[in-house]
This record gives C-alpha cells, sequence and structure tokens, in this order.
C-alpha cells in the first residue's frame, strides 16, 4: 500500500500492517506505541497522494488512545462474511490462529486486522476530508468507491412570497406584479406587498356651500295670456261713461234673438263694471225677458210699476233704490237686474209715449246701463218713443234672408222719420243659431258694414238653444269672449 496516516494525522512511513498489530499485541500499552513511533521517527515520511475517502466518508483514520484492546483507530471493523462490506455494525469476533479475512472499506487491498476483537471501536471525525477528484493508482476487485455527494440543484430566484404560484410543489418564477392583490391565485395565497403610505395630495380648495334648497312644493301663479283685443274690450266696458246710456234692441221681425241679445248685452256689461246694468223688456205682446233672465223672487212687472210711479219717482238716493228694487228682478250673479214685461195683452195700451219717457227717465236715474228689448211693432208710440231716446241702435239679426231684409227695411224706415243718424251708428250683431259658418252670413257681414258702424258676430252656444234660463257663466269660453267684444263695440262711443 502506499502508506497509512497515524499519529493524528501525521504522515507514517510505508509499513506493513500487519507488523503494527503484532508490535501493538507484543507490547500494549504506550510502550508498543511508542517503540512504532520510535521505529518510525528516523524515517522521513515520504510525499504520498491523499487518499481516497473510505466508505465512510472519511479520509483518514486517528491513532488509538489507550489500550488497543478498548480502542482501534487504525483499523476498519471487520465485514458480516467474507468479502463483504463494512457499514460500521457489530463485527463478528476473530478466530485466533488464523489470519482475519480480509475488510473493504478501509484501506485499498489491505487485508483487515487480526487478532482479537476491539471493543467499543469508533471512528473519529477527521481532520480534513480528502478531495473526491483525486482517483488512486490501482484498484483491487473489492475496492469499494464511495458515490460522489450529489450536488444540490441551484436555488431557484427568489420571488416574492413563498406562497406565489405554487405547482406540484415546486416553486416558478413570478410573474409580473399584476395590479390587484389577489389575482393570479392558483393553489395559495399571496402575501401582500409592504405598505407604503401614498404621498399627501395637495389640498383641494372647498367651493363655498351651496344654499339650501327647499324640496316643498311651490305653486306659481301665472297669469293667463290674454288677448290683446279682449284685455281692451274690458277696459272700454269699465270707463265712465258720461252719462247713462241706452242701448235699443230691435228688428220688425220675430225670432232673431232680440231677447236673447239683450239679456247677453246686459250679462256681459254687468259682469265687467258690477252694477248698474237692467234689461227691460218693452214688448207690448207678452215678452218673454222675464222669464229667461234672472230669478223671480216676485211676480211684479212695468204693470206694477206704472201704477206706483208717482209715489216712486218723488224718492232720491238709497230711498229710491230700496223702493225701485221691490218692482225689479235680478240675476243669479247679481250682476243685472230685469224689468219684466206684463204677460196680458191688454196692457199695451196703456203704455204711451209720455209714460215710457217717465220710466226710461227713472231707471236714467238708477243704473248707468239700460237695455231695451223693442217690440215687433215699428208704428206704436212705445217703439218709436224708445227709438227717440236711445244713445246706441243694436240692429239683431240672424244668417238669414228674411231676417236680413227685416232689418234692413226698418233701417230704411228709420232714414225716412228723421232718425238717420241713430241708423248710421247703430251696430249689426249677427247671431249664429247653428254652429258652423254660411256663406250667406259672409255676404250679410259685408251688406251690413255698408249701412252700419260695425258689425259683431256671436257664435252659436249649446246652452241657448233650449230657451230656458239663460246663465251667463255656463256659457263656452269662446261665446263670452265674443259678447265681451260686442258689447264693447256697442258702448265705445261713449267710454271716455
Amino acid at each position: 500500500m502506499d502508506g497509512s496516516e497515524t499519529g493524528w494525522g501525521r504522515p507514517a512511513e510505508p509499513a506493513p500492517r500487519w507488523r503494527a498489530l503484532l508490535d501493538r499485541a507484543r507490547l500494549g500499552g504506550r510502550s508498543g506505541e511508542q517503540a512504532e513511533t520510535d521505529r518510525r521517527g528516523d524515517q522521513q515520511p515520504p510525499e504520498t497522494a491523499p487518499r481516497p475517502g473510505a466508505g465512510n466518508g472519511y479520509a483518514g483514520r486517528v491513532p488509538a488512545i489507550g489500550h488497543p484492546a478498548e480502542l482501534s483507530y487504525g483499523a476498519d471493523p471487520p465485514a458480516y462474511g467474507r468479502g463483504g462490506r463494512s457499514y460500521g455494525h457489530e463485527p463478528a469476533p476473530p478466530t485466533y490462529g488464523e489470519p482475519a479475512p480480509p475488510t473493504y472499506g478501509g484501506d485499498f487491498g489491505r487485508p483487515a486486522d487480526t487478532g482479537h476483537r476491539a471493543e467499543g471501536a469508533y471512528r473519529a471525525e477527521p481532520a480534513y476530508r480528502a478531495d473526491p477528484a483525486v482517483e488512486p493508482s490501482y484498484r483491487t476487485p473489492g475496492d469499494y468507491r464511495p458515490e460522489p455527494p450529489r450536488a444540490e440543484p441551484d436555488p431557484p430566484p427568489p420571488a416574492e412570497s413563498r406562497y406565489a404560484l405554487l405547482d406540484n410543489g415546486y416553486r416558478h418564477a413570478a410573474p409580473a406584479p399584476a395590479e390587484s392583490r389577489y389575482s393570479l391565485l392558483d393553489s395559495g395565497y399571496r402575501t401582500e406587498p409592504a405598505y407604503s403610505p401614498p404621498p399627501p395630495a395637495p389640498p383641494v380648495p372647498v367651493p363655498p356651500a351651496a344654499p339650501e334648497r327647499s324640496y316643498r312644493a311651490r305653486v306659481e301663479w301665472r297669469p293667463p295670456t290674454v288677448d290683446p283685443e279682449l284685455e281692451r274690450a274690458t277696459g272700454v266696458l269699465r270707463r265712465d261713461l258720461g252719462t247713462p246710456r241706452v242701448l235699443a234692441f230691435a228688428n220688425p221681425k220675430g225670432g232673431v234673438h232680440k231677447t236673447t241679445a239683450t239679456v247677453l248685452a246686459a250679462a256681459t256689461v254687468g259682469s265687467v263694471r258690477g252694477r248698474g246694468v237692467l234689461a227691460w223688456d218693452d214688448n207690448e205682446l207678452r215678452g218673454t225677458l222675464g222669464l229667461r233672465a234672472g230669478s223671480a223672487r216676485h211676480a211684479r212687472t212695468i204693470r206694477h210699476l206704472i201704477s206706483d210711479l208717482a209715489h216712486i219717482e218723488i224718492k232720491d238716493g238709497a230711498d229710491l233704490l230700496e223702493h225701485l228694487d221691490d218692482y225689479l228682478r235680478h240675476a243669479s250673479d247679481g250682476s243685472y237686474d230685469v224689468l219684466a214685461g206684463e204677460e196680458s195683452p191688454r196692457f199695451a195700451q196703456r203704455l204711451d209715449q209720455f209714460t215710457v219717457r217717465r220710466v226710461l227717465e227713472l231707471l236714467r236715474r238708477t243704473h248707468d246701463v239700460v237695455c231695451v228689448d223693442t217690440g215687433n211693432n215699428v208704428e206704436s208710440a212705445n217703439w218709436r218713443t224708445v227709438m227717440q231716446a236711445a244713445d246706441q241702435l243694436v240692429v239683431t239679426t240672424v244668417p238669414r234672408e228674411d231676417a236680413a231684409f227685416s232689418a234692413d227695411w226698418m233701417l230704411d224706415l228709420l232714414h225716412e222719420v228723421g232718425m238717420g243718424e241713430l241708423a248710421d251708428n247703430a251696430v249689426t250683431l249677427i247671431s249664429c243659431p247653428t254652429p258652423g259658418r254660411s256663406t250667406l252670413q259672409t255676404d250679410l257681414e259685408r251688406h251690413f258694414a255698408t249701412r252700419t258702424r260695425a258689425v259683431a258676430v256671436v257664435p252659436y252656444d249649446p246652452a241657448l238653444e233650449t230657451g230656458s234660463s239663460i246663465e251667463y257663466p255656463q256659457l263656452q269660453a269662446e261665446t263670452r269672449q265674443a259678447w265681451l267684444k260686442a258689447a264693447a263695440v256697442m258702448l265705445e262711443p261713449f267710454a271716455r
């Protein structure tokens, strides 16, 4: 063999191994060891190459301390059976007198020690480990070459977390950081990175607090859109008329809406002025104005007023109004008063020219506007007296040829009797008994526009068709507006 290491790792001279064992057995104790040391001290240790590590992974042996029977350091423990390998188990007891079987795992190719078995043998830690890269110069068939230590795989690059992206026990390279800490999780949890507070944001200017809004419902009143013509007509009716005015509604033909026109004219003017308007039924042949206008609280007519006329004429002021009220009827809304005509035909003979003038003078003392419904007899003194006292003549007609012919003939009569100025300043009122507009109505408007001062048209209203009591508020808005314009045309020459 090349040599062995003894004496705490110092190289020793090459010597047969059996010689050292015999010396130890013969001398024993420290003397045998000292003799072997003295024998080897004179020789120069040859340069030896590092021997390969033994089967247990240690490169050398340490010398025995104490008695060789107690501790044995230079020899490998014997193996179980011949040719076996030593794994550090309990060695088999040797047989004295014959050489011990060789053991492998100690020196290369050297048989194991003979003699008695060393008890309590153990192997000390070598001072250094031989380089496994050095190969021995020769090998025997029974040599055992230990496997080189396995090289551990290179550790993977550190990931953000030990739990990130686990796949079958192996850790792969960490992916690129995601926006959310809960994204890209496969089979584990991803630890949250260290928190770093964001930089303080610049102060944001606080706008002034807005005024507190009220959520209560608020009803805002907006005046309705008013037609300029209606506004102008209302203003005309509210003006001062100077003196009381008498409006005469006339047409010798019956059924041309004389009574209806008298009631609605009084109701329209009274609704604007509020008071001082009266409608008189001067039809000597049983007029119906008292039935269609107002609410009768009594049955008194023009006949009762004439019988007491002398006692009433001497009254004045509030006393006159109080006594006259006992002979008048009133509209349901109180906008105008009504003087009903006599139902007996024999009374007509008592209404002479002088009596009619006394009644008109009495009514002018108490009212500002008096609307008179005249009769059909143009030759009577009553009819002519009303025409002579009238301030405004209103010629009533409907879109029919006979009604228009009667109105046109009456205008010619007034011119003949010397009342042409009254006829020229008259207002023609065309009332539509049916809905719609006919071609005759257009011709009548054009014709009477040449004979009178103005022409006014009032539309059809179903509330007037029944012939019952006339209630002005129940009329359609279109009808009321038309009558407002017509009444303003009648009183416009007198408004100041």
